[in-house]
């Protein structure tokens, strides 16, 4: 499958798809055809969808880089939803979904150099994200409903929803706070921590929020996977690194220089740890930065065995231990950040980080 050829009017093109399109950019296109390789276009429109629509046909290239890496075994038998897939003895289907921006609002690839350099207001971040986090778990939660909880191979069998966020300019800043807000009612106060740290020499705080309100007055419910509400979802997969940062930071050296900003989680309790390294210093593998959030109410459980690896969080109720478990936040890539620079170092913006 050709991704890069045209296929479309240049007039017709994604913002980031013209960007990864830039002279110097032949190593990083080079990583994503190999993440790539393998995939079926079973309706004939992914090329013209990836160069026009862009981040839900990247989300779904990484999911399956990541299903490919695990060595799952893979069922395209049927066109609906986007992976039939076998691991451990256990049959299941993943819908992928990305949360977007809303109308009016601006869109991811709209940032900035003053939008990376400034501090936001990170609960003001965070309320955004849930508020489109709910809005694509939703919508997918109807379409199970209707249709999907209808097919042979998808009823009595997990049902997992692999949802990315590209809702906001500044997107790649929310690590996990606002997934784990709208799933456990579980919400991390970055910003309270940030304006008064005195008060919290053990980390930011975290807290219930029961609700956030959208901008119309609407409450929306949080805790999405703290009863049965939802039990046919059995875990959500997620990624705020799922990106293209995430093909510079794989693809090598290539031919720009680039400069890699990173925290990752630390021993003994996931404190964060800043690493900064140029592209021939730095390492990541495609499952970095991987999130999955188990429903503890499931009809069909999804195994934590499934995508159990080193680097890879999981959050589950260990019903043995009557304990809720954070798996490898030691080991996870919570943020990632590139600069590009061209041979005579004039600065380059990747188009998604």
């Amino acid at each position: 499958m050709d991704l890069f050829t045209p296929v479309v009017d240049e007039a017709r093109f994604h913002p980031n798809f013209r960007n990864i399109l830039v002279r110097g950019r032949t190593a990083e296109r080079a990583e994503l055809a190999r993440w790539a390789d393998g995939f079926p276009d079973r309706d004939g429109k992914f090329v013209h969808e990836f160069q026009t629509t862009f981040n839900s046909c990247f989300w779904e290239l990484y999911l399956f880089a990541v299903f490919k890496d695990y060595g799952h075994s893979l069922d395209w038998s049927n066109a609906s939803p986007d992976f039939s897939i076998c691991a451990e003895g256990l049959r299941f289907t993943v819908e992928a979904v990305t949360a977007n921006s809303a109308v009016g609002k601006p869109a991811e690839w709209e940032r900035t150099v003053a939008m990376m350099k400034s501090k936001p207001d990170l609960n003001a971040l965070n309320r955004e994200a849930i508020i489109r986090l709910s809005n694509s778990f939703l919508g997918k939660v109807r379409q199970y409903s209707k249709h999907y909880a209808k097919l042979p191979h998808v009823a009595r069998h997990p049902f997992v929803l692999a949802i990315a966020p590209f809702e906001q300019p500044l997107f790649n800043l929310q690590y996990n706070r606002p997934i784990t807000a709208l799933l456990y009612d579980y919400y991390v106060d970055e910003q309270e921590f940030i304006e008064s740290p005195e008060k919290y020499p053990a980390g930011p705080p975290g807290k219930s929020l029961g609700f956030v309100e959208k901008d119309n007055g609407a409450e929306i419910q949080l805790g999405f996977f703290n009863d049965d509400q939802f039990s046919e979802i059995s875990a959500v997969i997620f990624s705020c690194t799922a990106t293209w940062g995430k093909v510079d930071a794989m693809c090598g050296p290539g031919e720009k220089k680039r400069v890699i900003h990173s925290v990752w989680g630390s021993p003994p309790i996931g404190a964060p740890t800043c690493r900064t390294a140029t592209a021939v210093d730095y390492s990541e593998v495609i499952t970095d930065g991987l999130q999955v959030y188990h429903n503890p109410h499931a009809k069909h459980p999804l195994s934590p065995a499934v995508f159990r690896r080193t680097g890879v969080t999981q959050v589950f109720y260990d019903d043995e231990q009557d304990e809720w478990v954070r798996e490898e936040v030691n080991n996870s890539l919570f943020w990632r950040q590139v600069f590009s620079f061209t041979k005579d170092e004039e600065q380059v913006l990747d188009p998604v980080q």
